[in-house]
């Protein structure tokens, strides 16, 4: 009871945040509610604390919400994971993309060091950019241990190249006479969040008349495995460089919030959950995903945001640009 008096104001503050821009996410698809929600989060908090309130009661709240419902909304993404459905039809991308999330990762890992840029900035500009966008940042943030301005910062990087792509894609796609089937393959292998990949396809679609939507759709659910491997990957990596003379336990290590997403994902693929609960699993984890990107907007200072945020968008413009020219190769 006494936690609960501890944060039920600063989770109240999160989800009034998150109702309104939950919503215009889904007016506005292209821009989607995380972002919303961050960035009015940014502009709340910022007028908050110019007015002397420094949110001190609302503190444990938002800590909690930005922490373990941010991984409870990774959780109840698994729920939406049919795995025997997405190998059979996603098997075909696999190789394009292993290759684009190896080149992001790569490019994103040479230029921290040339940019002198934040490892974890760099770490999630990487995985956001190739794997599945805010779901990549938000699972990967509390394993490296990042806060709550590297995971806005990223998230902003990740939500401008979200827009150029699906404004871009459908025409950039005509220009090199991509077919149907290799424009679903190349929006689903090329753009990173969910949203834009539907805006994308679906452009695309409008134009040529065509359904390329579930394709690109089973593509970019494919990529989202690769959430597994690279959490628990940059789990020992963390552990290496904490305990450099020490062994590493995997039960030590291994995020646990990533296992219940394997078995909620595993739950899904036997048990043939209905689709209406599905799909109201698959809501509240997007929904819970805006309550966590509230709380960190509250907490980030949007002038240091805008200030630090060059080097963090060249790497993004680098990073977008290298998975493009790969998959674009690997059609």
């Amino acid at each position: 009871m006494e936690r609960v008096r501890e944060r039920w104001r600063g989770v109240l503050l999160c989800f009034c945040i998150a109702v309104p821009c939950y919503f215009l996410g889904k007016v506005v698809p292209i821009i989607g509610g995380p972002v919303f929600a961050i960035l009015g989060a940014m502009g709340l908090g910022t007028l908050l604390r110019s007015r002397g309130n420094r949110l001190e009661r609302e503190q444990s709240g938002i800590k909690f919400t930005s922490k373990v419902i941010l991984q409870a909304a990774v959780v109840l993404l698994g729920f939406g994971m049919n795995l025997g459905s997405v190998l059979e039809t996603g098997k075909g991308s696999l190789p394009i993309i292993v290759s684009t999330i190896s080149i992001s990762l790569i490019v994103a890992y040479v230029l921290q060091k040339f940019l002198k840029v934040s490892p974890k900035i760099a770490t999630l500009v990487g995985v956001g950019s190739s794997i599945c966008g805010g779901s990549a940042i938000a699972a990967t943030a509390p394993v490296i241990g990042a806060d709550d301005e590297e995971i806005a910062q990223a998230i902003s990087v990740i939500f401008l190249f979200n827009v150029i792509a699906a404004l871009v894609f459908p025409a950039l796609g005509s220009a090199l006479g991509l077919n149907d089937a290799q424009f679903g393959m190349f929006a689903g292998t090329a753009i990173n969040d969910t949203s834009s990949v539907t805006a994308a396809a679906a452009a695309w679609d409008g134009i040529h008349g065509s359904n390329t939507l579930d394709t690109a759709a089973i593509v970019k659910m494919t990529r989202t495995l690769a959430i597994i491997p690279i959490t628990v990957g940059l789990a020992f990596v963390r552990a290496k460089k904490e305990e450099s003379a020490e062994s590493v336990k995997l039960s030590k290590v291994f995020p646990m919030f990533v296992l219940y997403f394997v078995i909620a994902s595993v739950i899904t693929t036997v048990c043939g959950l209905p689709v209406w609960l599905v799909g109201g699993l698959k809501d509240a984890s997007k929904f819970l995903i805006v309550m966590a990107m509230a709380a960190i907007g509250v907490n980030t200072d949007l002038v240091k945001l805008v200030t630090t945020g060059g080097k963090p968008i060249f790497m993004g413009i680098c990073c977008w640009g290298a998975i493009t020219g790969v998959s674009l190769l690997g059609i």
